[in-house]
């Protein structure tokens, strides 16, 4: 079809140009999946009371105060769909701010900045490897835990308290459900993603100190099966390539070889037709 230049101006000036956004309505979006109104109430003041005003900051909840109308990751990923600040605060309800406030969490913001940009999830717990966990947090008999060494590159973060950067474009696993492991998930995501996690100088009163009952256990499994088969080695094909990815170096380089592709394609060839790939 052939289209002269006013035509084409009139057409591209229906259009929209998309930049990258750089402004939000709001600097925090602070999170909550709520059971206990008074509690949530109770996390809201403090929150208030230590600088997150509402002229700059928006509070967004879940009501399950009469039954579970959303778990973890569903509910969590409507906050992430739908909140309008720059950073978005997914916390529990059973929190209080007591001992660090908006400012020292905006100092801690600009540090990693600084240090990485391309962090993606900042907590104030969270497991570093299979030997150390680090974490600034009170717990509700009083004890404060604190990591000296912080800011700390982490592998995942505990879910009482979590500060994901809005254009990074997180999102929790549609194919879990429940009220735990979900910080370790999306963790997870965020690596594949390229982005960083990071526990921080950041310390609060949680007023729990968790629960790991047969659904927490049940969870894991799931996850862990999940990740399995999500990380597997595999073979891909494009419409003009076709190549072998492994978290092995060596499976890198055999897959890739021009005979196993070459075998890999008469598999498919005669037991994986198109019509096993034909849903209707």
């Amino acid at each position: 079809m052939n289209i002269d230049n006013s035509q084409t101006v009139g057409l591209i000036n229906k259009a929209c140009a998309v930049v990258a956004q750089t402004t939000y309505r709001y600097e925090f979006s602070i999170c909550t999946l709520v059971t206990r109104k008074k509690e949530y109430a109770e996390m809201m003041a403090s929150f208030v009371s230590h600088g997150f005003t509402h002229d700059s900051c928006e509070y967004l909840y879940v009501d399950n105060t009469q039954g579970c109308q959303y778990d973890a990751f569903r509910g969590l990923n409507l906050f992430l769909q739908r909140a309008q600040g720059k950073y978005i605060l997914l916390c529990h309800q059973d929190i209080l701010l007591h001992d660090h406030n908006r400012l020292d969490l905006s100092q801690r913001i600009r540090q990693l900045d600084s240090i990485d940009p391309k962090w993606g999830i900042l907590g104030n717990a969270g497991g570093i490897n299979l030997k150390w966990v680090a974490m600034h947090v009170t717990q509700k008999s009083g004890k404060r835990l604190k990591e000296e060494l912080l800011p700390l590159k982490t592998m995942t973060v505990d879910e009482n308290f979590m500060l994901v950067k809005n254009d990074a474009n997180l999102a929790f696993s549609s194919n879990l459900a429940g009220f735990h492991m979900y910080g370790t998930d999306i963790c997870l995501i965020a690596d594949v993603l390229g982005y960083s996690a990071y526990v921080i100088d950041f310390n609060l009163l949680h007023k729990s100190d968790g629960n790991a009952d047969e659904s927490f256990y049940s969870l894991k499994r799931a996850l862990i099966k999940k990740y399995h088969k999500a990380f597997q080695s595999r073979f891909i094909s494009t419409t003009i390539t076709r190549f072998y990815i492994s978290g092995s170096c060596w499976g890198n380089l055999l897959g890739n070889s021009s005979i196993i592709l070459f075998f890999a394609r008469q598999y498919y060839k005669f037991f994986k037709g198109k019509r096993k790939y034909h849903k209707v």
